[in-house]
């Protein structure tokens, strides 16, 4: 009995955020394959991240940047306010250059790519749970060089310099969805969303709508 007791108070409980049941399922086989992990809950929106965390008192929190809805940056915000003593590991296809450092302003203590190798999931959880933080050796590195000035790069451009809504909204754009799907999924009003959009085109030096949706596109397949 003490034996069991003891394993289970050794088990690092994780719970899972993210919109596609099959990955999410797959995701959660990955994490149980390392005895030391446990998922204890999961959830397919940010609305059942927020409700179900507080009930489950999870050691960590392994969340996707795309979610329907309120998105992972905007879970990170809240989770950071509502939970600040929980860490976060982002897990995404998202090209970590555009969405690591946006991460961790929000509040996640790392940042891996779905394409990584199962061990460096588990390296990534032992370490963000432990109170350190996890990036790629080549994240790091640009990070650094930022920190320190030695980065040759004046400031963000193009894409880089969206706000984290803006670039949510771009993105959708770039998926297809019109200005009412796009108010519709993040919750937000249609005007608001034309607002974001009159913004997008004024950072990205963009005529018209049309040459958004286009450049959005672009960007969107290019990734």
């Amino acid at each position: 009995m003490r034996e069991a007791l003891a394993t289970e108070v050794m088990e690092t409980r994780v719970f899972v955020v993210d919109d596609h049941p099959i990955v999410r399922r797959g995701l959660v086989q990955l994490i149980e394959q390392d005895s030391d992990f446990k998922v204890c809950g999961e959830a397919s929106s940010a609305e059942g991240a927020l409700q179900n965390i507080p009930k489950l008192n999870p050691h960590l929190a392994i969340v996707d940047i795309s979610l329907q809805g309120t998105s992972g940056i905007e879970l990170l915000k809240r989770l950071k306010i509502e939970h600040p003593e929980l860490p976060v590991l982002v897990i995404s296809m998202h090209d970590e250059s555009l969405y690591a450092e946006r991460a961790l302003r929000a509040g996640a203590r790392g940042y891996i790519m779905k394409h990584e190798a199962i061990t460096t999931l588990q390296t990534a959880i032992r370490r963000v749970v432990s109170g350190n933080i996890f990036l790629s050796e080549r994240m790091t590195e640009r990070l650094l060089e930022k920190a320190t000035g030695r980065q040759t790069n004046p400031g963000p451009t193009g894409v880089e310099s969206l706000s984290d809504r803006e670039l949510e909204v771009f993105e959708l754009i770039g998926r297809g969805h019109r200005t009412s799907e796009i108010a519709r999924r993040l919750c937000l009003s249609v005007k608001t969303i034309e607002t974001y959009r009159a913004k997008i085109k004024d950072k990205l030096h963009l005529r018209s709508g049309a040459e958004l949706v286009q450049h959005a596109v672009s960007w969107v397949q290019g990734r």
